[in-house]
């Protein structure tokens, strides 16, 4: 498409761009809806866990009882980690970012699979409950190491969120917090083509390995425009401190043109269902908590109120699923350097199904790049240039 110079018309960010066909995902953006293979977010939220919603992902179908053990039992026989990759870890610990420790150790991850380059579909299916039942360990071992205690191996009574809860803390964990955590991890696990799906099925289209397209996801999940940004906004509300403040912080940020983490997002232009749903939590978490997490609850609820007030009904500048999730978090008992890993551990299935799907009809990206700069120049010899 040419512009009005003759130009090519650059779509900043490829927003509005398409580049696929997909069944797995649909984000209604205009009136806050969102599906996972057709189902209501709100439906799975209330009645699903993260093992079936990752069923449902990567198979298209909600699972009879009996693929759902089949399934369940799978996921479970792979959740120990290779002693190389828990020696990795312990490694790199405390010197790298949590994310890069992540990265680093699910890539090596291909060095123990003898699929790891088999392209079938069942080789990849098989590869996915590997990644998904192999992330949560990882990420469970960095936070335990990051504390200063030793890594725990997994305990196969318990379902994925409660069993991740234990391989961190060292004990089984309250229902309650184990089921907020399945909630998250749900909410977390698919939202189509983001940025770090995006770079998952670039890499992929290129023929690489399941194992080396998701390192490209995690990645890109890295920065506080995607993943970090429910860290940076735990940062904020940190920083705030005192509730009180709530008000005054924001004005002094928004009259400084400074970005509220949180808020706004490129395709929702209303209310984002995922947050609504975490905000339900949110509210039980403000009249059940004391100290840090009850003034990070009252926080987030104050400058929500007043981020709708001046941006919401105006520039259609909405909370985001980010805003709500560290206090949550915290409540939970994952420490914030774990947050942008933890979602990691949510979208492994997501990944996983787009660039399945995407290998049905594989196409390399490469989309093109408008040349602005000079042409034909003349090269003169190093010793003449002044």
């Amino acid at each position: 498409m040419e512009a009005n110079s003759g130009e090519p018309k650059i779509e900043l960010g490829l927003e509005g761009v398409y580049i696929s066909k997909s069944s797995i995902c649909k984000v209604d953006g205009v009136n806050g809806k969102l599906y996972y293979r057709g189902y209501p977010i709100e439906a799975l939220a209330k009645n699903s866990s993260f093992e079936e919603t990752c069923y449902l992902l990567l198979n298209g179908h909600l699972p009879t009882l009996d693929q759902f053990e089949e399934f369940n039992s799978k996921l479970k026989a792979e959740r120990e980690l290779p002693e190389f990759i828990v020696d990795m870890i312990r490694e790199l610990v405390n010197k790298a970012d949590t994310m890069d420790v992540a990265r680093c150790a699910i890539s090596a991850l291909s060095a123990y699979d003898k699929e790891a380059y088999d392209d079938s579909d069942d080789a990849n299916l098989r590869k996915s409950i590997k990644l998904i039942a192999k992330t949560a360990s990882i990420v469970a071992t960095i936070g335990r190491l990051m504390m200063g205690k030793e890594p725990l191996k997994p305990d196969i009574s318990l379902n994925h969120s409660a069993n991740f809860m234990y391989m961190l803390n060292g004990e089984k964990p309250n229902a309650d917090k184990s089921k907020m955590l399945d909630l998250m991890l749900i909410l977390h696990a698919e939202h189509s083509s983001n940025a770090s799906t995006f770079s998952t099925m670039v890499t992929g289209s290129t023929l690489a390995d399941m194992y080396a397209a998701v390192t490209s996801g995690i990645g890109t999940l890295k920065g506080p425009l995607h993943g970090g940004a429910d860290q940076a906004a735990l940062k904020m509300m940190k920083n705030i401190g005192n509730p009180d403040n709530t008000e005054k912080y924001i004005e002094e940020a928004l009259a400084g043109k400074k970005r509220i983490m949180g808020f706004g997002h490129r395709v929702y232009k209303t209310y984002d269902p995922r947050a609504k749903i975490i905000k339900a939590e949110l509210l039980e978490i403000q009249g059940n908590s004391v100290g840090d997490v009850k003034n990070y609850t009252t926080i987030a609820l104050r400058a929500e109120k007043m981020m709708i007030e001046k941006l919401g009904n105006t520039k259609g500048i909405w909370p985001n699923v980010d805003f709500f999730s560290g206090p949550v978090y915290t409540y939970i008992g994952i420490p914030m350097e774990l947050f942008t890993p933890l979602f990691a551990v949510s979208r492994m299935p997501g990944w996983c199904a787009h660039m399945m799907e995407y290998w049905q009809n594989n196409r390399l990206l490469r989309p093109l790049e408008y040349y602005v700069g000079n042409i034909d120049l003349e090269y003169t010899p190093i010793r003449y240039r002044k």
